[in-house]
């Protein structure tokens, strides 16, 4: 299988390398053959054509197929520096889990219209549910209910770049490690980057603390957000708490695996595989409004009390929606 093209995400920034993180490696693309733009007209043809049907037309669905399959075969496709994917993305994985964010989750989306239509911003969001589904379902909240239908960049942990099969979606998805330097260009790009600073102490939290905010790290999001120039959006996530209720953590078993735990639920792992299967709860993202950055002098970057002020200030306004959405909420299930 042919390697895919590499477009620089910044031609005019030197290259450094993180450890831990996969870089793509720069190869040059091949040399167009005759016929190759008369057979890319084809395809975009083809493709077009399959859109403009509604889906009434399996043979042009089937001849899209086709099209996109030829194109990762011989490696006509791109991705930036980071390894993302923005073609597998859209015609893949965001439709792998549409069918969970649509139909099982039911998620409803709120101010969406406070994530900005162009430039950099960082979301800032609550974490939980013993497996991280709200960060996939946030980033298909954004793409699907935004109407410049953005992509969301989500910051990941180390642990997830460690793991075989998932590091490859991660990074086809937009993921990256979750340090300052790649957030920052990032932001400084234009693109929505996703955090949660709860880590592990959000999504490994016992059932009888959901939906109490953990602590918020050092505020290293703030100084990233303060250096970019971009505003910092809150969202609140209601329903992920009780997709897998925590009663429990084998830490001995969790130590072995060298895993940050290993979560006892009602049906896992007693139940085996079936006990992995998520509760059909009904969620609720709320996007809140921003808070701007840009007024702020270079140098705000450095000074902790600021940061310490700011962070404190998201934290108590995910705080308050989490509540006021509860306070809301029929049903965990309706």
């Amino acid at each position: 299988m042919a390697d895919a093209k590499v477009i620089p995400f910044d031609e005019e920034r030197p290259r450094r390398r993180v450890a831990g993180a996969r870089r793509v490696r720069a190869v040059p693309a091949p040399a167009e053959e005759p016929g190759t733009e008369a057979a890319g007209a084809e395809a975009a043809a083809v493709e077009s054509g399959a859109a403009e049907s509604g889906g009434g037309s399996w043979d042009r669905r089937l001849a899209g197929g086709l099209a996109f399959l030829r194109r990762r075969v011989t490696g006509d496709y791109e991705v930036d520096e980071f390894g993302y994917d923005k073609e597998l993305t859209d015609q893949v994985l965001m439709s792998m889990m549409r069918p969970l964010f649509d139909k099982y989750f039911r998620v409803e989306v709120k101010g969406i219209e406070n994530i900005p239509a162009e430039g950099g911003a960082l979301i800032v969001a609550n974490h939980s549910g013993t497996l991280p589904l709200d960060g996939l379902m946030m980033q298909v909240a954004v793409h699907d209910h935004h109407p410049a239908q953005r992509h969301l960049r989500l910051l990941a942990a180390d642990l997830v770049f460690m793991l075989p099969v998932v590091n490859e979606l991660a990074r086809k998805a937009g993921h990256t490690l979750a340090c300052s330097e790649d957030a920052q260009r990032l932001l400084e790009a234009g693109e929505l980057v996703g955090v949660m600073p709860e880590g592990f102490k959000g999504i490994g939290k016992p059932f009888g603390d959901r939906y109490k905010l953990q602590r918020f790290g050092r505020g290293g999001f703030v100084s990233t957000a303060l250096r970019a120039g971009t505003p910092i959006v809150p969202c609140s996530i209601v329903g992920a708490e009780e997709i897998y209720p925590m009663v429990g953590n084998a830490k001995t078993v969790a130590r072995l695996l060298g895993i940050p735990y290993f979560p006892i639920t009602p049906t896992f792992p007693w139940l085996g595989p079936l006990g992995a299967v998520p509760l059909p709860t009904k969620w609720t993202i709320q996007f809140g409004e921003p808070i701007a950055t840009d007024g702020y002098p270079p140098e705000a970057a450095e000074d902790p009390m600021l940061m310490f002020n700011l962070t404190d200030e998201v934290r108590e306004q995910i705080q308050h929606t989490l509540y006021k959405l509860l306070v809301q909420r029929r049903s965990v299930f309706f």
